[in-house]
């Protein structure tokens, strides 16, 4: 279905978790539960463990941009492995964080569609890059030393996906990709659950341009990223986060003209002010964005760092105006 829906439409994912949750104040108390209230370790930050010691804060915001015209909604599963869940102790929980942010997203969606029944709406299981990368060293003075193997990586990213799929994930969207060997650990543990548990899952792939050299951090050009990862077959293939919407339209181009897949594209709400934070108002971002409905770049746009339902909202309507870019959907 998603597929399908996706010949006739510009989709349009949710914007910024992390933003919405700052709306929030939330104190350490709210990052607890039964079972976390003697946890050693600070925990206020951990985001992703809100989908089980706060699901009615993570489950309404899902609804807010599911409300705004989103038709995916993105689990709050960014930093969900036990390799970014070793920062707080919390690796055995790493399977349940992942489930319980499925549900999360699955609740929203059903208390949505008792309102609004016939829409189709999706959920995206998030899987961001980790902090560790597999292709660079951390040391200047050892640049052959690795923080960590592709096995490593591997195994940390099949939990996750095995908790994704198992909470209701429609999709997987292995996203803010700065280092392609990173991503490719993800795409393998994806195959390699789907093949042992014989179902089939889209997978979407977003990666990150670092800055004005066009490339990513790890040293591709947009090129060379959608060249490393093609043959994963993937629903989508594009960008998000580092850049707003203007400066990420170059390598959307490329993107574009040699993908034979869907292209994705969620910038953050222009560049980050000397506060940190994003000023862009979604009137703004939308006209940047509907330039790329007019060159017919994209089938899937949302919103990254500094978006809000008000962004999505903007971004959707807009959207109404143009139809996708056009693509062959072969492997369906």
């Amino acid at each position: 279905m998603l597929k399908k829906i996706a010949r006739n439409k510009v989709l349009i994912l949710d914007g910024a978790m992390g933003t919405m949750i700052q709306r929030h104040n939330l104190q350490e108390s709210d990052f607890r539960n039964e079972a976390l209230a003697h946890h050693p370790h600070d925990l206020k930050g951990n985001n992703d463990l809100l989908s089980i010691t706060r699901p009615d804060v993570i489950t309404d915001i899902h609804l807010e941009y599911l409300n705004a015209g989103a038709d995916i909604i993105e689990t709050n599963t960014f930093s969900g492995t036990t390799i970014a869940q070793a920062d707080y102790g919390l690796e055995e929980w790493v399977y349940e964080i992942n489930y319980a942010g499925a549900q999360c997203a699955k609740r929203a969606i059903q208390k949505y569609q008792k309102d609004n029944p016939g829409e189709y709406k999706f959920i995206a299981g998030a899987i961001g890059p980790t902090n560790k990368t597999a292709s660079m060293s951390p040391d200047v003075n050892d640049p052959g030393f690795r923080a960590i193997t592709f096995d490593q990586l591997k195994d940390a990213y099949s939990l996750q996906v095995k908790g994704l799929i198992e909470g209701g994930a429609d999709i997987l969207l292995v996203e803010t990709i700065f280092d392609t060997l990173n991503a490719k650990a993800a795409l393998i543990a994806i195959n390699d659950y789907c093949e042992a548990n014989k179902v089939e899952v889209p997978v979407m792939i977003s990666g990150t341009i670092t800055d004005a050299s066009g490339r990513t951090l790890s040293g591709q050009t947009p090129l060379a990223f959608l060249t490393s990862l093609k043959h994963f077959k993937p629903f989508t293939i594009g960008f998000n986060c580092a850049l707003g919407a203007s400066q990420l339209t170059p390598y959307l181009k490329v993107l574009a003209q040699n993908a034979n897949c869907g292209i994705s594209a969620y910038p953050n709400a222009g560049l980050p002010n000397e506060m940190g934070a994003y000023d862009e108002s979604p009137s703004e971002m939308a006209a940047q964005i509907e330039n790329y409905l007019k060159d017919g770049l994209v089938n899937v746009l949302g919103g990254c760092c500094g978006t809000t339902p008000e962004h999505i909202t903007a971004i959707s309507e807009i959207s109404k105006k143009y139809s996708p870019r056009k693509l062959e959907l072969s492997h369906d």
